[in-house]
Protein backbone atom coordinates (compact mmCIF):
# COMPACT_ATOMS: atom_id res chain seq x y z
CA UNK A 1 0.00 0.00 0.00
CA UNK A 2 0.97 3.69 -0.54
CA UNK A 3 1.82 5.59 1.85
CA UNK A 4 -1.00 8.21 3.12
CA UNK A 5 -0.56 11.79 4.55
CA UNK A 6 -2.43 12.88 7.20
CA UNK A 7 -5.04 15.98 5.95
CA UNK A 8 -4.24 19.19 6.92
CA UNK A 9 -6.75 19.02 9.69
CA UNK A 10 -5.96 19.90 13.09
CA UNK A 11 -6.29 16.65 15.27
CA UNK A 12 -8.34 16.46 17.75
CA UNK A 13 -5.93 14.60 19.75
CA UNK A 14 -2.09 14.48 19.78
CA UNK A 15 -1.81 11.25 21.80
CA UNK A 16 -3.51 7.81 20.42
CA UNK A 17 -6.38 5.88 21.77
CA UNK A 18 -5.61 1.98 22.00
CA UNK A 19 -9.00 1.36 20.17
CA UNK A 20 -11.20 3.79 18.25
CA UNK A 21 -14.59 2.01 17.94
CA UNK A 22 -16.49 3.54 14.57
CA UNK A 23 -20.51 3.09 15.65
CA UNK A 24 -21.97 3.26 18.80
CA UNK A 25 -24.44 0.77 18.60
CA UNK A 26 -24.35 -2.40 20.75
CA UNK A 27 -21.76 -4.05 19.15
CA UNK A 28 -19.57 -1.19 19.43
CA UNK A 29 -20.36 -0.49 23.46
CA UNK A 30 -19.94 -3.85 24.21
CA UNK A 31 -16.27 -3.55 22.76
CA UNK A 32 -15.88 -0.38 24.44
CA UNK A 33 -16.98 -1.67 27.75
CA UNK A 34 -15.00 -4.61 28.06
CA UNK A 35 -12.19 -2.83 26.90
CA UNK A 36 -12.18 -0.09 29.48
CA UNK A 37 -12.90 -2.52 31.71
CA UNK A 38 -8.91 -4.29 31.12
CA UNK A 39 -8.21 -0.36 31.39
CA UNK A 40 -7.89 0.54 27.42
CA UNK A 41 -8.55 4.11 26.32
CA UNK A 42 -11.05 3.88 23.90
CA UNK A 43 -13.04 6.20 21.87
CA UNK A 44 -16.51 5.88 20.39
CA UNK A 45 -17.45 7.72 17.40
CA UNK A 46 -21.10 7.53 16.72
CA UNK A 47 -22.98 9.99 13.79
CA UNK A 48 -26.24 9.81 15.28
CA UNK A 49 -26.80 12.33 17.76
CA UNK A 50 -27.38 9.28 20.19
CA UNK A 51 -26.77 5.65 21.10
CA UNK A 52 -27.93 2.08 19.85
CA UNK A 53 -28.09 2.20 16.40
CA UNK A 54 -31.05 0.41 15.19
CA UNK A 55 -31.92 0.14 18.26
CA UNK A 56 -31.74 3.80 19.03
CA UNK A 57 -34.90 5.58 20.58
CA UNK A 58 -37.02 8.67 19.91
CA UNK A 59 -39.02 10.70 22.27
CA UNK A 60 -42.74 10.76 21.98
CA UNK A 61 -43.95 13.33 23.63
CA UNK A 62 -42.24 12.94 27.22
CA UNK A 63 -41.63 8.76 26.50
CA UNK A 64 -39.09 7.04 25.15
CA UNK A 65 -39.76 4.63 21.90
CA UNK A 66 -37.06 2.43 19.90
CA UNK A 67 -37.23 3.54 16.23
CA UNK A 68 -37.23 -0.15 15.00
CA UNK A 69 -39.55 -2.79 17.18
CA UNK A 70 -37.04 -4.51 19.49
CA UNK A 71 -37.48 -7.27 22.32
CA UNK A 72 -35.19 -10.44 22.90
CA UNK A 73 -35.59 -14.20 23.92
CA UNK A 74 -35.18 -15.45 27.50
CA UNK A 75 -32.63 -17.69 26.02
CA UNK A 76 -30.18 -14.94 24.91
CA UNK A 77 -27.71 -14.84 27.58
CA UNK A 78 -25.10 -12.13 26.78
CA UNK A 79 -27.86 -9.30 26.93
CA UNK A 80 -29.12 -10.64 30.18
CA UNK A 81 -25.33 -11.35 31.48
CA UNK A 82 -25.13 -7.90 30.59
CA UNK A 83 -27.84 -6.05 32.36
CA UNK A 84 -26.50 -8.00 35.59
CA UNK A 85 -23.15 -6.62 34.94
CA UNK A 86 -24.65 -3.52 34.93
CA UNK A 87 -26.54 -3.62 38.09
CA UNK A 88 -29.71 -2.84 36.11
CA UNK A 89 -31.34 -6.96 36.63
CA UNK A 90 -34.23 -4.88 38.12
CA UNK A 91 -35.06 -3.44 34.26
CA UNK A 92 -35.54 -6.90 32.37
CA UNK A 93 -39.44 -7.44 32.61
CA UNK A 94 -40.68 -10.74 30.58
CA UNK A 95 -43.97 -11.18 29.22
CA UNK A 96 -45.78 -13.95 27.51
CA UNK A 97 -45.76 -12.83 23.48
CA UNK A 98 -49.07 -13.27 22.09
CA UNK A 99 -48.33 -13.89 18.09
CA UNK A 100 -50.66 -14.28 15.02
CA UNK A 101 -51.27 -14.83 11.32
CA UNK A 102 -53.22 -12.81 9.48
CA UNK A 103 -54.40 -15.33 6.28
CA UNK A 104 -57.03 -15.13 3.91
CA UNK A 105 -58.96 -12.24 5.64
CA UNK A 106 -58.66 -13.99 8.49
CA UNK A 107 -56.93 -13.92 11.87
CA UNK A 108 -55.16 -16.62 13.36
CA UNK A 109 -53.22 -16.61 17.05
CA UNK A 110 -50.31 -19.03 17.10
CA UNK A 111 -48.98 -18.84 20.57
CA UNK A 112 -48.91 -22.19 21.89
CA UNK A 113 -49.21 -25.57 20.53
CA UNK A 114 -53.07 -25.47 20.81
CA UNK A 115 -53.45 -22.71 18.84
CA UNK A 116 -51.45 -24.69 16.39
CA UNK A 117 -54.33 -27.76 16.08
CA UNK A 118 -56.86 -24.82 15.27
CA UNK A 119 -55.36 -23.07 12.94
CA UNK A 120 -58.05 -23.81 10.60
CA UNK A 121 -56.25 -22.23 7.35
CA UNK A 122 -54.44 -25.70 7.43
CA UNK A 123 -56.40 -28.86 7.15
CA UNK A 124 -56.24 -30.95 10.25
CA UNK A 125 -53.50 -33.69 8.80
CA UNK A 126 -51.31 -30.86 7.63
CA UNK A 127 -51.21 -28.68 11.31
CA UNK A 128 -49.67 -32.02 12.44
CA UNK A 129 -47.23 -32.31 9.70
CA UNK A 130 -46.39 -28.77 10.72
CA UNK A 131 -46.15 -28.90 14.48
CA UNK A 132 -43.86 -32.20 13.74
CA UNK A 133 -41.75 -30.09 10.94
CA UNK A 134 -40.85 -27.66 13.63
CA UNK A 135 -40.12 -30.39 16.09
CA UNK A 136 -37.59 -32.17 13.14
CA UNK A 137 -36.09 -28.82 12.43
CA UNK A 138 -34.59 -27.93 15.94
CA UNK A 139 -33.18 -31.18 16.17
CA UNK A 140 -31.08 -30.25 13.26
CA UNK A 141 -27.25 -29.86 15.29
CA UNK A 142 -24.90 -29.51 12.10
CA UNK A 143 -26.08 -25.62 10.70
CA UNK A 144 -23.67 -27.08 7.66
CA UNK A 145 -25.13 -29.61 6.65
CA UNK A 146 -27.51 -26.81 5.41
CA UNK A 147 -25.38 -24.43 3.39
CA UNK A 148 -25.98 -25.84 0.24
CA UNK A 149 -29.66 -25.38 0.38
CA UNK A 150 -32.00 -22.61 -0.15
CA UNK A 151 -34.83 -21.87 2.80
CA UNK A 152 -37.51 -22.87 -0.04
CA UNK A 153 -35.71 -25.88 -0.89
CA UNK A 154 -35.80 -27.03 2.82
CA UNK A 155 -38.88 -25.96 3.65
CA UNK A 156 -40.72 -27.89 1.30
CA UNK A 157 -38.76 -31.27 2.10
CA UNK A 158 -39.82 -30.30 5.36
CA UNK A 159 -42.95 -29.49 5.54
CA UNK A 160 -45.17 -30.17 1.79
CA UNK A 161 -46.39 -27.71 -0.39
CA UNK A 162 -49.59 -26.82 1.20
CA UNK A 163 -47.74 -26.02 4.78
CA UNK A 164 -45.03 -23.88 2.69
CA UNK A 165 -47.68 -21.99 0.37
CA UNK A 166 -50.01 -21.21 3.50
CA UNK A 167 -47.46 -20.75 6.27
CA UNK A 168 -43.78 -20.16 4.60
CA UNK A 169 -43.43 -19.20 1.68
CA UNK A 170 -45.25 -15.44 2.37
CA UNK A 171 -42.99 -15.01 4.83
CA UNK A 172 -40.58 -15.59 2.37
CA UNK A 173 -41.52 -13.54 0.23
CA UNK A 174 -42.67 -10.69 2.38
CA UNK A 175 -39.35 -10.22 3.87
CA UNK A 176 -36.75 -10.76 1.00
CA UNK A 177 -38.89 -10.17 -2.24
CA UNK A 178 -36.76 -10.62 -5.17
CA UNK A 179 -34.24 -12.07 -2.88
CA UNK A 180 -36.48 -15.13 -1.26
CA UNK A 181 -35.64 -18.11 -3.37
CA UNK A 182 -31.79 -17.42 -2.36
CA UNK A 183 -32.22 -17.53 1.12
CA UNK A 184 -30.24 -20.20 3.00
CA UNK A 185 -31.51 -22.68 4.78
CA UNK A 186 -29.86 -21.47 7.71
CA UNK A 187 -30.85 -18.69 8.22
CA UNK A 188 -34.96 -19.98 8.53
CA UNK A 189 -33.28 -23.24 10.69
CA UNK A 190 -31.96 -20.47 13.17
CA UNK A 191 -34.91 -19.02 13.40
CA UNK A 192 -36.89 -21.96 13.88
CA UNK A 193 -34.38 -23.36 17.03
CA UNK A 194 -34.43 -19.54 18.53
CA UNK A 195 -38.01 -19.14 18.73
CA UNK A 196 -38.16 -22.70 20.47
CA UNK A 197 -35.74 -22.04 22.82
CA UNK A 198 -38.06 -19.32 24.28
CA UNK A 199 -40.64 -20.77 25.14
CA UNK A 200 -42.12 -21.89 29.13
CA UNK A 201 -43.39 -25.14 30.13
CA UNK A 202 -46.85 -24.38 28.80
CA UNK A 203 -45.58 -23.81 25.79
CA UNK A 204 -46.39 -20.23 25.59
CA UNK A 205 -43.41 -17.81 23.90
CA UNK A 206 -41.76 -15.59 26.23
CA UNK A 207 -39.35 -12.68 25.41
CA UNK A 208 -38.22 -10.09 27.70
CA UNK A 209 -37.47 -6.53 27.38
CA UNK A 210 -35.64 -3.53 28.93
CA UNK A 211 -37.68 -1.05 30.84
CA UNK A 212 -37.25 1.82 29.57
CA UNK A 213 -36.25 0.81 26.11
CA UNK A 214 -33.28 -0.24 24.36
CA UNK A 215 -32.22 2.91 23.93
CA UNK A 216 -31.66 3.57 27.88
CA UNK A 217 -29.75 0.33 28.17
CA UNK A 218 -27.61 1.84 24.81
CA UNK A 219 -26.99 5.14 27.46
CA UNK A 220 -26.60 3.45 30.78
CA UNK A 221 -23.57 1.31 28.99
CA UNK A 222 -22.56 4.46 27.96
CA UNK A 223 -22.39 5.85 31.16
CA UNK A 224 -20.65 3.01 32.23
CA UNK A 225 -18.34 3.31 29.92
CA UNK A 226 -17.54 7.04 30.99
CA UNK A 227 -17.26 6.46 34.45
CA UNK A 228 -14.41 4.60 33.79
CA UNK A 229 -12.25 6.77 31.73
CA UNK A 230 -13.46 6.02 27.94
CA UNK A 231 -15.02 8.94 25.78
CA UNK A 232 -18.45 8.86 23.66
CA UNK A 233 -18.84 11.85 20.80
CA UNK A 234 -21.93 11.28 19.09
CA UNK A 235 -23.01 13.43 15.88
CA UNK A 236 -19.14 12.79 14.47
CA UNK A 237 -19.29 11.19 11.14
CA UNK A 238 -16.07 8.85 9.97
CA UNK A 239 -14.93 9.38 6.71
CA UNK A 240 -11.95 7.40 6.06
CA UNK A 241 -9.21 5.66 7.81
CA UNK A 242 -6.03 6.64 7.28
CA UNK A 243 -2.73 4.45 7.22
CA UNK A 244 0.90 3.84 6.77
CA UNK A 245 2.36 0.96 5.65
CA UNK A 246 -0.42 -1.97 6.32
CA UNK A 247 -1.16 -0.19 9.28
CA UNK A 248 -4.19 2.33 10.56
CA UNK A 249 -2.47 5.49 11.91
CA UNK A 250 -5.81 7.36 12.13
CA UNK A 251 -9.73 7.90 11.24
CA UNK A 252 -10.54 11.33 9.36
CA UNK A 253 -14.19 12.60 10.71
CA UNK A 254 -16.45 15.95 10.10
CA UNK A 255 -15.06 16.94 13.47
CA UNK A 256 -11.12 15.92 12.86
CA UNK A 257 -8.47 13.20 12.60
CA UNK A 258 -8.40 11.12 15.58
CA UNK A 259 -5.44 9.07 16.01
CA UNK A 260 -5.42 5.14 17.27
CA UNK A 261 -3.32 2.27 17.63
CA UNK A 262 -6.43 0.24 16.49
CA UNK A 263 -9.79 0.57 14.97
CA UNK A 264 -12.81 -1.14 15.22
CA UNK A 265 -15.29 -0.74 12.48
CA UNK A 266 -18.78 -1.67 13.79
CA UNK A 267 -20.42 -0.08 10.72
CA UNK A 268 -22.72 -2.16 7.67
CA UNK A 269 -19.98 -3.41 5.40
CA UNK A 270 -20.53 -1.44 2.44
CA UNK A 271 -19.72 1.65 4.98
CA UNK A 272 -16.77 -0.21 5.94
CA UNK A 273 -15.67 -0.60 2.51
CA UNK A 274 -16.19 3.25 2.20
CA UNK A 275 -14.10 3.96 5.31
CA UNK A 276 -11.21 1.61 4.01
CA UNK A 277 -11.31 2.51 -0.07
CA UNK A 278 -7.83 4.83 0.23
CA UNK A 279 -6.43 2.01 2.77
CA UNK A 280 -7.16 -1.39 1.53
CA UNK A 281 -6.60 -3.16 -1.36
CA UNK A 282 -9.67 -3.25 -3.81
CA UNK A 283 -10.28 -7.14 -4.24
CA UNK A 284 -10.68 -6.60 -0.12
CA UNK A 285 -13.50 -3.67 -0.92
CA UNK A 286 -15.13 -6.50 -3.56
CA UNK A 287 -15.29 -8.77 -1.32
CA UNK A 288 -16.93 -6.61 1.40
CA UNK A 289 -19.38 -5.40 -1.21
CA UNK A 290 -20.41 -8.88 -1.60
CA UNK A 291 -22.68 -9.33 0.98
CA UNK A 292 -26.07 -8.00 0.16
CA UNK A 293 -28.38 -6.05 2.27
CA UNK A 294 -31.59 -5.34 2.46
CA UNK A 295 -33.54 -2.05 4.04
CA UNK A 296 -36.00 -1.61 6.11
CA UNK A 297 -39.09 1.45 6.52
CA UNK A 298 -40.91 0.79 9.78
CA UNK A 299 -43.87 3.41 10.18
CA UNK A 300 -44.58 3.65 13.82
CA UNK A 301 -47.95 5.04 14.73
CA UNK A 302 -48.61 6.24 18.59
CA UNK A 303 -52.71 5.82 18.81
CA UNK A 304 -55.51 6.39 21.14
CA UNK A 305 -56.96 3.00 21.42
CA UNK A 306 -55.58 -0.76 20.49
CA UNK A 307 -56.02 -2.18 16.96
CA UNK A 308 -56.00 -5.96 18.54
CA UNK A 309 -54.92 -7.91 21.65
CA UNK A 310 -51.84 -9.52 19.07
CA UNK A 311 -48.31 -8.12 20.01
CA UNK A 312 -46.70 -9.51 16.91
CA UNK A 313 -48.81 -10.65 13.53
CA UNK A 314 -47.12 -11.96 10.71
CA UNK A 315 -49.08 -10.49 7.50
CA UNK A 316 -49.09 -13.74 5.15
CA UNK A 317 -50.98 -11.56 2.59
CA UNK A 318 -49.22 -10.82 -0.41
CA UNK A 319 -51.70 -7.83 -0.92
CA UNK A 320 -50.57 -6.05 2.41
CA UNK A 321 -47.55 -4.03 1.86
CA UNK A 322 -46.13 -4.88 5.28
CA UNK A 323 -44.60 -7.51 6.51
CA UNK A 324 -45.76 -7.80 9.92
CA UNK A 325 -47.86 -5.61 12.34
CA UNK A 326 -46.10 -4.80 15.75
CA UNK A 327 -48.14 -3.99 18.59
CA UNK A 328 -45.37 -2.67 20.88
CA UNK A 329 -48.26 -1.82 23.70
CA UNK A 330 -49.76 -5.23 23.97
CA UNK A 331 -45.97 -6.18 24.90
CA UNK A 332 -44.63 -3.83 26.94
CA UNK A 333 -48.33 -1.65 28.54
CA UNK A 334 -49.48 1.49 27.05
CA UNK A 335 -49.13 2.93 30.51
CA UNK A 336 -45.21 2.93 29.87
CA UNK A 337 -46.11 5.93 26.66
CA UNK A 338 -48.79 8.39 28.18
CA UNK A 339 -51.31 5.72 27.89
CA UNK A 340 -50.65 5.58 23.81
CA UNK A 341 -50.77 1.99 21.95
CA UNK A 342 -47.98 2.00 19.79
CA UNK A 343 -47.65 -0.04 16.19
CA UNK A 344 -45.23 -0.96 14.35
CA UNK A 345 -45.39 -1.49 10.78
CA UNK A 346 -42.86 -2.84 8.79
CA UNK A 347 -41.08 -3.43 5.62
CA UNK A 348 -37.72 -5.06 4.01
CA UNK A 349 -36.90 -3.45 0.81
CA UNK A 350 -34.17 -2.36 -1.19
CA UNK A 351 -32.71 0.94 -0.87
CA UNK A 352 -33.37 1.70 -4.63
CA UNK A 353 -37.46 1.17 -4.15
CA UNK A 354 -39.86 4.35 -4.33
CA UNK A 355 -41.56 3.24 -1.68
CA UNK A 356 -38.29 3.41 0.34
CA UNK A 357 -38.26 7.49 -0.01
CA UNK A 358 -42.02 7.86 0.04
CA UNK A 359 -42.63 10.95 1.97
CA UNK A 360 -43.83 10.67 5.64
CA UNK A 361 -47.27 11.50 5.15
CA UNK A 362 -48.03 9.80 1.49
CA UNK A 363 -46.66 6.40 3.38
CA UNK A 364 -49.26 7.04 6.01
CA UNK A 365 -51.86 7.75 3.10
CA UNK A 366 -50.95 4.80 1.50
CA UNK A 367 -50.89 2.44 4.29
CA UNK A 368 -54.23 3.33 5.75
CA UNK A 369 -56.45 1.94 3.40
CA UNK A 370 -54.75 -1.75 3.96
CA UNK A 371 -55.07 -1.26 7.32
CA UNK A 372 -58.77 -0.76 7.47
CA UNK A 373 -59.08 -3.72 5.23
CA UNK A 374 -57.11 -5.40 8.19
CA UNK A 375 -58.60 -3.60 10.80
CA UNK A 376 -62.36 -2.34 9.40
CA UNK A 377 -62.90 -0.14 12.47
CA UNK A 378 -59.90 2.08 12.66
CA UNK A 379 -60.67 5.49 11.95
CA UNK A 380 -57.38 7.86 10.63
CA UNK A 381 -58.73 10.24 14.37
CA UNK A 382 -57.25 7.20 16.02
CA UNK A 383 -53.80 8.39 14.77
CA UNK A 384 -52.09 10.76 17.42
CA UNK A 385 -48.94 11.13 15.80
CA UNK A 386 -47.03 9.26 13.20
CA UNK A 387 -43.27 8.96 12.31
CA UNK A 388 -40.96 7.19 9.82
CA UNK A 389 -37.93 5.40 9.87
CA UNK A 390 -35.00 4.08 7.32
CA UNK A 391 -32.35 1.94 7.67
CA UNK A 392 -29.99 1.41 4.32
CA UNK A 393 -28.12 -1.90 5.71
CA UNK A 394 -31.13 -3.55 7.77
CA UNK A 395 -30.92 -7.34 6.95
CA UNK A 396 -28.22 -9.02 5.71
CA UNK A 397 -29.05 -11.16 2.31
CA UNK A 398 -28.13 -14.60 3.81
CA UNK A 399 -27.44 -16.66 0.66
CA UNK A 400 -26.25 -20.25 -0.01
CA UNK A 401 -22.81 -21.05 1.37
CA UNK A 402 -22.71 -17.65 3.40
CA UNK A 403 -19.92 -18.75 5.30
CA UNK A 404 -17.79 -18.49 2.37
CA UNK A 405 -18.78 -14.88 1.06
CA UNK A 406 -18.90 -12.90 4.53
CA UNK A 407 -15.72 -11.38 5.62
CA UNK A 408 -13.92 -12.30 8.84
CA UNK A 409 -12.78 -9.68 11.67
CA UNK A 410 -9.15 -9.53 10.52
CA UNK A 411 -8.77 -7.33 7.43
CA UNK A 412 -5.50 -6.27 5.53
CA UNK A 413 -5.09 -3.82 7.68
CA UNK A 414 -3.05 -5.42 10.71
CA UNK A 415 -5.10 -3.23 13.45
CA UNK A 416 -8.10 -2.58 11.79
CA UNK A 417 -11.16 -5.17 12.74
CA UNK A 418 -14.63 -5.31 11.68
CA UNK A 419 -17.56 -6.55 13.51
CA UNK A 420 -21.15 -6.27 12.27
CA UNK A 421 -24.24 -7.84 12.14
CA UNK A 422 -23.99 -9.44 8.99
CA UNK A 423 -20.71 -11.62 10.51
CA UNK A 424 -23.08 -13.22 13.16
CA UNK A 425 -23.92 -15.88 10.76
CA UNK A 426 -25.25 -18.72 11.41
CA UNK A 427 -27.08 -16.58 13.77
CA UNK A 428 -29.02 -13.61 12.52
CA UNK A 429 -28.95 -10.01 13.53
CA UNK A 430 -30.36 -9.21 17.11
CA UNK A 431 -28.77 -7.48 19.87
CA UNK A 432 -27.87 -10.47 21.97
CA UNK A 433 -25.39 -11.39 18.94
CA UNK A 434 -24.08 -7.77 19.09
CA UNK A 435 -22.98 -8.01 22.61
CA UNK A 436 -21.71 -11.64 21.91
CA UNK A 437 -19.34 -10.33 19.25
CA UNK A 438 -18.48 -6.96 20.71
CA UNK A 439 -17.25 -8.81 23.82
CA UNK A 440 -15.30 -11.17 21.43
CA UNK A 441 -13.67 -8.43 19.16
CA UNK A 442 -12.66 -6.82 22.48
CA UNK A 443 -10.89 -9.71 23.95
CA UNK A 444 -8.97 -10.18 20.66
CA UNK A 445 -7.81 -6.69 21.13
CA UNK A 446 -6.93 -6.87 24.53
CA UNK A 447 -4.84 -10.01 23.57
CA UNK A 448 -3.31 -7.74 20.62
CA UNK A 449 -2.20 -4.97 22.24
CA UNK A 450 -0.84 -6.78 25.28
CA UNK A 451 1.24 -8.81 22.74
CA UNK A 452 2.44 -5.78 20.84
CA UNK A 453 1.16 -6.72 17.53
CA UNK A 454 -2.60 -5.83 16.91
CA UNK A 455 -3.20 -9.29 14.48
CA UNK A 456 -5.02 -11.85 13.91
Amino acid sequence: MTQVVLPTIQATDDAAVDCLIVGGGFTGLSAALDLTRQGRSVLVLEQDTSLGGLAGGFDIGGFELEKFYHHWFVSDREVTDLVAELGRGDCVVTHEARTGMYFSNNFFRLSTPMDLLRFSALPFLERIRLGIGVLRARQVRDWMQLENRSSREWLLELFGEKVFKVVWEPLLVGKFGVFADTISAVWFWKKLVLRGGSRANSGKEMLAYYRGGFAALARHMGEEILRRGGRIETGVSARRVLAENGRAVAVETSKGVYKANTVLLTTALPDAANLLQDAAPETYLQALRRVQYLANICLVLQLDRSLSSTYWLNVNDPGFPFVGVIEHTNFEPPEYYGNSHIVYLSRYLPATDAFYTMPDDELLEFALPHLKRMFPALEKSWIKQHYVWRADYAQPIVEKHYSKIVPGMQTPLDNVLISTMAQVYPEDRGTNYAIREGKKVAAHIVHSLSAGKPQA
